[in-house]
């Protein structure tokens, strides 16, 4: 992040190095507090292939479903990676070296990313999140995809690659699909 996101900004209008939270396992109480002080100006994260936004995660244990009103106040919390987003990670960083990936991370829950006055979700992975993009923009609030409470967002933009923003059922309308 410092490398590749803050150092090419200018100095002068870059985020002060004092204001800048890592959120890790050991500083959850600290930066909870913080965001209670000073709420999030803007959010700025990523979008998963499930639908998780900034690590917030559908929860797909078969006995305990998490409805809408429990994902939208979901705090900051370290959570159990879907097995999907392990594969994902291990393909795109470590050679699909699953070994090397975490099986837990921490995450802002989505109360907080949500309170921001500004959210700004991005992806570039193409294939891989195309139904997540199209649920988020077209499908109902669901659990399953977390992304899809951005529509309740006044302020909320995702942003994708053409790769990622095509699909194949939309480019296929004579295929006949089962709903």
């Amino acid at each position: 992040m410092e490398r590749n996101f803050y150092e090419p900004v200018i100095q002068e209008l870059a985020v002060p190095a004092e204001n800048r939270k890592w959120l890790n396992g050991n500083n959850i109480q600290e930066v909870k507090e913080e965001i209670e002080k000073a709420p999030v100006d803007i959010t700025y994260g990523g979008w998963g292939q499930d639908g998780h936004m900034a690590y917030n995660q559908a929860r797909r244990h078969p006995y305990s479903q998490v409805t809408l009103d429990e994902l939208r106040n979901s705090t900051i919390r370290i959570q159990e990676n879907n097995l999907d987003t392990i594969i994902a990670l291990a393909q795109r960083t470590f050679g699909s070296a699953y070994q090397f990936v975490p099986p837990m991370s921490v995450t802002l829950g989505i109360r907080e990313c949500l309170a921001a006055r500004k959210v700004r979700l991005f992806s570039d992975t193409g294939a891989w999140k195309q139904t997540a993009l199209r649920v988020a923009l077209f499908g109902p609030l669901t659990p399953e995809y977390p992304i899809t409470l951005c529509q309740e967002h006044p302020d909320a933009i995702l942003t994708a690659t053409i790769e990622t923003a095509r699909h194949p059922i939309s480019e296929n309308p004579e295929w006949e699909l089962l709903l």
